[in-house]
């Protein structure tokens, strides 16, 4: 077997929710020598009105902390294992780790401690069923004492660890932190750990097995039947993210982008399905001009006129220290001679209104100053948009010919994105005319 090539497999919760589909991931994991760690979810919901096996250990600790007794809900926790280590027909018990955790709880161990012990128990039974080692994640992961992920010392530890194992299960969401207590990941849980350990075994390829096909250019919701994306860039990732589409967090990306190393998003109940693939750089393939359509509605327009403007140092520089000082943050600055405008979001904006007008008026004497509310922005990105010449002209007519008003229009200087500015209600039709028009 080629030593070299490692690639670490992360399972989301409705992969593992019932014996079925560990059965699956089983499948999966075993067809590929090079899949050495596997990092697991707790258990997801088996069915639309279930509960996840995390939800249910976060209402066990409520209980406890109210005093209240955690039998009946601890006994349903047990059930759902149970009936995981008896579907699989595993010959192993977790009686221990039920008792210590029940009396844990009891005694009030902790929030974090007490999420966490979800991954923990899904581990131990995905460890025993594929004949692989388990490695606590309490042992390999740390945080700093402000809470802080501690990625050097995490990074050290964890490829020593790795080295001693071929083949082993890290449970995926949590740590600890320097006195030992148990503490989880905030955002992005397991997928944050799934990247910490691809980074640390030097992996050639972080597979991310999830319930969806990868990526798809446009939201389902919207757009009926989206094609998926078969290659993406971090980058047109985090414009799409950024706008709005639900897609892997920032921080579970970070440490195998520092690596360089590719992430594969795939679907364990289709697992023929290629997926996307998520890579540093990918060079203008022709495959397309445009990668994904994103966006967001709840947002609002100041817009400040004044004569000669440019010719006025330090006009935007006055404008947006009022937005500092109002505590703002600003999501695009379309800008003409004689015109500034900022956009920024309504509910953000709403509080300090009166104040952040007041500001401007006084901050640089504006002609005439207005806000207006009710926008929406849409993102069109991709990486072939810098070698096709008149993306923008052909974004602008598909969506005037759904007779659509575009309030203001911004491309980024990299020219990996053109962000559209409508009306909250042209929104939907906004995102379906540019789809058909680019999509054949």
């Amino acid at each position: 077997m080629n030593h070299n090539m490692i690639k670490t497999v992360k399972f989301g919760g409705s992969s593992l929710a019932s014996a079925e589909q560990f059965v699956k991931v089983r499948d999966i994991v075993l067809a590929q020598a090079e899949r050495r760690y596997v990092v697991p979810s707790a258990p997801g919901k088996r069915f639309s009105g279930d509960t996840k096996v995390t939800d249910m250990l976060y209402s066990c600790y409520e209980t406890a902390s109210r005093g209240e007794s955690i039998k009946e809900i601890f006994g349903q926790i047990r059930q759902r294992y149970d009936s995981i280590i008896e579907g699989l027909g595993l010959s192993m018990s977790l009686e221990k780790e039920y008792e210590e955790i029940e009396v844990a709880l009891i005694h009030k161990t902790g929030r974090d401690y007490a999420a966490s012990r979800g991954e923990y128990l899904n581990g131990k039974i995905l460890a025993n069923y594929l004949g692989f080692d388990f490695i606590d994640a309490a042992d390999v992961i740390f945080f700093r004492e402000d809470g802080t992920f501690d990625s050097d010392r995490t990074n050290e530890i964890l490829s020593a660890e790795l080295q001693r194992h071929e083949y082993a299960v890290i449970p995926g969401f949590y740590g600890s932190m320097p006195n030992g207590t148990i503490k989880t990941f905030s955002r992005g849980g397991s997928d944050i750990t799934g990247s910490i350990v691809a980074r640390a075994s030097s992996s050639v390829l972080y597979e991310n097995w999830t319930d969806v096909s990868g990526f798809l250019m446009a939201d389902p919701r919207i757009v009926e039947n989206p094609n998926p994306i078969e290659i993406i860039t971090y980058r047109e990732l985090r414009e799409l993210s950024y706008m709005g589409a639900t897609v892997l967090h920032e921080d579970a990306i970070f440490p195998v982008r520092m690596a360089g190393i590719p992430i594969n998003i795939r679907n364990t109940n289709k697992p023929d399905d290629e997926g996307t693939m998520i890579v540093s750089h990918c060079p203008p393939d022709g495959k397309g001009v445009i990668t994904g359509i994103a966006g967001k509605k709840g947002f609002s327009v100041i817009t400040i006129e004044k004569d000669m403007m440019n010719q006025e140092k330090g006009f935007g520089r006055r404008v947006l220290q009022v937005l500092e000082n109002c505590g703002l943050c600003f999501e695009h600055l379309p800008s003409g001679i004689d015109t500034m405008s900022v956009v920024v979001s309504t509910a953000d904006l709403a509080p300090v209104r009166e104040m952040v007008v007041g500001s401007i008026c006084t901050a640089v004497e504006p002609d005439a100053i207005s806000v207006e509310d009710g926008l929406a922005l849409v993102a069109v990105v991709g990486r072939n948009m810098v070698k096709a010449t008149g993306t923008a002209a052909r974004v602008c007519h598909a969506v005037a010919r759904a007779e659509i008003n575009i309030r203001m229009i911004d491309q980024g200087s990299d020219e990996i994105n053109i962000i559209l500015g409508v009306n909250e209600e042209d929104f939907e039709p906004a995102i379906r005319a540019i789809y058909d028009r680019f999509v054949f």
